[in-house]
């Protein structure tokens, strides 16, 4: 643990408006120093975590304000002492960010709901600039975009247009934010990048802002979006505009125009800066100088728009992610990426370290000698420079002066290329035609293949992989040679941007394609697991569209393999202890638990050691932190997946690791009814396998005692049922909304309690439903039914875990999306079922199902 007064010493020296915060609150840095927090990073789910914590007594401003403030206390420590990288840094000051507007518009839309009526529709919160690329600054603005669904009016006592209504909320969101409390404000909000700017709506409707964006909106404003990123609210339909503007934002592909005149534009812009600044004897603006911080996102964002239509892998909206892409495509050298990213690094660095010592927004270096020196010594180590003030300045003029020859030279090769080819524009479809009938001489059949699928589908993303594959013939040959793998490198590419992806940046993944498993060394070390368990799980997912393979079945194999990278990092974890391996009991939950893990599912599991074990906890505790460790910390070879362990007895609060007298106890105690129900998905999965499965049957025998034999689990499994739905419905409807999966689930758990506490070892949904049917606790209808049904939520899931990479709760607003959903579902579904928009089948299963659970629950 990291000394308190070490903490204290290292903040007077980086930031004093924090070091006054601490000194009026003291048990600040001792709770960080106590709770841990320091040596990990904080995610969205950490924050609103946190956030849940905070006295609901405070007035909103005042809470919210303290939350940031706290925030950044360990934020920065974290930065200064070395402990986060610059992205990591940026990466959890956006996260802040997001959660505490989510937090407050969830807050407003309540309380206007409460006197207005509630709409119908929903409203986003559309970041910009830094913020919507995941790069806020300590001090920043923050720009947004409010954007609503569409036209109505609320049924409140006081009613009001959705216009008014929304307008009402972004107002007020934007107000509480801005609001000086005794612990500052919260973010300075900025909307003036909206349609119309200052003069537009502060909140604009999807359909308004559409008409905007396609036949107003001037060029800067489409490359502005580059960066948008849906924050808060109604992500769907920020996500829906998003879509909709991005081939407008990358139209321009090949024209250089408009990136000259906006060139222009930020040339005059530097040389009235360089005038102001003679003028006044100020320093410099890292930020809006020759070769500063605006120079090289303005150059990356030039680059991105000038080739991501034909390549969208160099579309992101971080820079320094987007520099790599742009480099991997060949769009910039090895030196210019380089040299780039280390200015980048540098300035932002830089940056930081001016804002944080009073809570500034500024990006003016000083003048003074003592200051630079000063500033120089608050620097990160690693930077290049000796501790002075001269060492910075020599270090930042070279960093600017080789920002500004790439800027001057790309530009220029650009403008020369436009000019050489008398004007002529090719198209960006053109291009992409041309890449593919250059593999005809060399791959005819696969070229062909391939033409075919363009003229049904865009596949835009395609162009990256195929240049790829260009220049490996032996994989080309191979393909060419295998009419499976040129049909099954299509139809991912067809179906899920997540997996082409995957495939564009390394095409040798196409060999996971062929129905055999992959040729894999067995992982001997977490490094080597690590790239294991990537190219086993791309092989099952990518399986499950090439080769339509039920959902259950992919679900199944994907628990296989996590089972066993598990039972792996046991044994990596347990290498060489004494007396006994294999005392743990490793237990998974949830959809691990009920072998139904997905791709993007979080690993529940427990630790639990025999009671005679309890004299080893601090060293079985360790090897907990191992497994964790081992299974989900991110490197360069990525993580495994994600590990749960908050349904431990106690929550946080519990141990890691406990004895099984001391979960007994609890179950039979303190337990709450939410955790009997949660136990009910058990099963062992590593360590004590044997040991592990009797002691699930005792927690079952609890669980049916105090919920199944008492007769309470009805009403309680409804009551938990409905708060869900009413907590979590709107967000995820797939799953918590009316008739959701989870309809299906809380009935099934309760048939199951009802059954004299039968214990079920390995079931999954359908197998649950077999046994309940059998034992005559279901109509063959309804159970015929339920399979089904569960089936059906299980494939939407599926489909749109395949087609994004991560989890989803609702259908998709975009029609190119649903499209294609609609496609990857009907991969898994009946063909009886073919020909029925999805949201129809959908609305139909939701009546049904929620008939069939009130039916049982009243």
């Amino acid at each position: 643990m990291v000394e308190i007064q070490r903490l204290r010493e290292s903040l007077g020296r980086q930031s004093r408006f924090l070091a006054t915060d601490v000194d009026r609150h003291p048990f600040w840095l001792k709770d960080l120093s106590a709770s841990g927090d320091l040596n990990r990073g904080f995610n969205a789910r950490d924050f609103s975590r946190e956030i849940e914590r905070m006295p609901a007594t405070l007035a909103a401003a005042l809470r919210f304000a303290s939350f940031r403030r706290r925030q950044l206390l360990r934020i920065l420590l974290r930065d200064v002492l070395g402990l986060s990288t610059l992205s990591e840094t940026t990466e959890e000051l956006s996260a802040l960010a997001g959660v505490i507007l989510n937090t407050a518009l969830e807050e407003i839309l309540t309380e206007l709901a409460d006197r207005h009526g509630k709409p119908q529709c929903g409203i986003c919160v559309i970041a910009l600039g830094k913020l919507g690329g995941r790069e806020l600054n300590y001090s920043s603005d923050i720009d947004l975009l409010f954007l609503y669904g569409e036209n109505g009016e609320t049924a409140g006592t006081v009613p009001l247009s959705y216009k008014e209504f929304f307008k009402k909320v972004a107002a007020q969101l934007s107000s509480l934010l801005s609001t000086h409390t005794p612990e500052g404000f919260c973010y300075r909000v900025d909307l003036r990048l909206r349609p119309e700017g200052k003069h537009g709506e502060v909140c604009i409707s999807l359909d308004g802002a559409k008409h905007y964006y396609e036949h107003r909106a001037r060029d800067w404003e489409l490359q502005m979006m580059i960066k948008a990123r849906p924050v808060a609210g109604d992500l769907a339909l920020g996500a829906a505009l998003l879509e909709f503007i991005e081939p407008l934002t990358y139209a321009t592909t090949l024209d250089f125009s408009a990136i000259e005149t906006m060139s222009e534009t930020r040339a005059r812009l530097n040389e009235k800066l360089d005038s102001k600044r003679i003028g006044m004897q100020t320093g410099i603006d890292i930020k809006l100088t020759r070769g500063g911080i605006r120079d090289i996102e303005f150059l990356v964002q030039c680059l991105q728009r000038l080739h991501g239509g034909r390549s969208p892998w160099v579309r992101h909206g971080g820079t320094l992610l987007a520099l790599a892409r742009l480099q991997d495509k060949g769009l910039i050298s090895e030196s210019e990426y380089s040299r780039l990213a280390n200015a980048y690094s540098f300035l932002r660095n830089l940056e930081h370290r001016l804002q944080f010592l009073d809570d500034r927004q500024t990006h003016i270096l000083p003048t003074s000698n003592e200051e630079l020196a000063s500033l120089a010594l608050r620097m990160p180590p690693q930077q290049g420079f000796e501790g002075s003030g001269t060492g910075l300045t020599r270090t930042l003029d070279g960093h600017l002066e080789g920002v500004i020859d790439i800027y001057d030279r790309v530009v220029y090769a650009q403008q020369s290329r436009r000019t050489s080819t008398d004007e002529k524009v090719v198209s960006p479809a053109a291009q992409h035609s041309n890449i593919l009938y250059a593999l005809t001489s060399k791959a005819p059949r696969f070229a062909a293949r391939a033409l075919a699928s363009c003229q049904r589908r865009r596949l835009k993303s395609f162009e990256h992989f195929l240049e790829s594959v260009e220049a490996l013939p032996d994989l080309l040959s191979r393909i060419e040679d295998n009419e499976i793998l040129q049909q099954s490198v299509v139809e991912l590419f067809e179906c899920s941007p997540f997996f082409a992806e995957h495939l564009a940046r390394n095409p040798n993944l196409v060999l996971d394609l062929l129905p055999q498993a992959p040729d894999l060394d067995p992982p001997v070390d977490a490094t080597s697991l690590r790239s294991y368990y990537r190219r086993v799980a791309m092989h099952i997912q990518a399986g499950s569209i090439v080769r339509s393979t039920p959902v259950f079945e992919t679900l199944g194999q994907m628990s296989d393999l996590a089972d066993s990278v598990i039972a792996k990092a046991y044994a990596l974890a347990t290498a060489g202890l004494e007396p006994s391996p294999d005392q743990m009991m490793v237990i998974a939950l949830g959809r691990l638990g009920m072998r139904e893990f997905d791709l993007d599912s979080d690993a529940d599991l427990l630790f639990v050691i025999p009671d005679e074990a309890a004299p080893q906890l601090l060293e079985w505790t360790r090897v907990a932190e191992r497994i964790i460790e081992i299974l989900a910390s991110y490197t360069s070879a990525g993580a495994i997946f994600s590990v749960d362990t908050r349904l431990r007895p106690s929550g946080r609060e519990g141990g890691l690791v406990q004895t099984s007298a001391a979960f007994l106890d609890y179950f039979e105690k303190r337990a709450e009814a939410w955790e009997g129900i949660a136990y009910m998905k058990a099963r062992a999965v590593a360590g004590d396998l044997d040991r592990a499965t009797r002691f699930l049957g005792k927690l079952q025998e609890t669980d049916w005692r105090h919920w199944g034999q008492s007769g309470r689990s009805r009403g309680d499994l409804r009551e938990m049922r409905l708060r869900l739905e009413k907590e979590q419905g709107k967000g995820n409807p797939l799953k918590a909304g009316t008739g959701g999966y989870y309809d299906i689930d809380f009935l099934l758990l309760y048939l199951r309690l009802r059954s004299a506490g039968v214990f079920f070892k390995v079931l999954n949904t359908p197998e649950r439903v077999d046994v309940l049917e059998k034992m005559g606790h279901l109509e063959r209808e309804d159970a015929v039914f339920l399979s089904e049904s569960a089936g059906f939520y299980r494939a939407l899931d599926h489909g749109l875990r395949l087609y994004s990479g991560h989890a989803e709760g609702k259908l998709p607003a975009a029609e190119g999306k649903l499209e294609a959903l609609t496609g990857l579902v009907s991969r898994w579904l009946p063909v009886s079922d073919d020909g029925v928009p999805l949201p129809e089948r959908l609305s139909a299963v939701k009546e049904r199902t929620r008939q069939v659970f009130l039916r049982f629950f009243g």
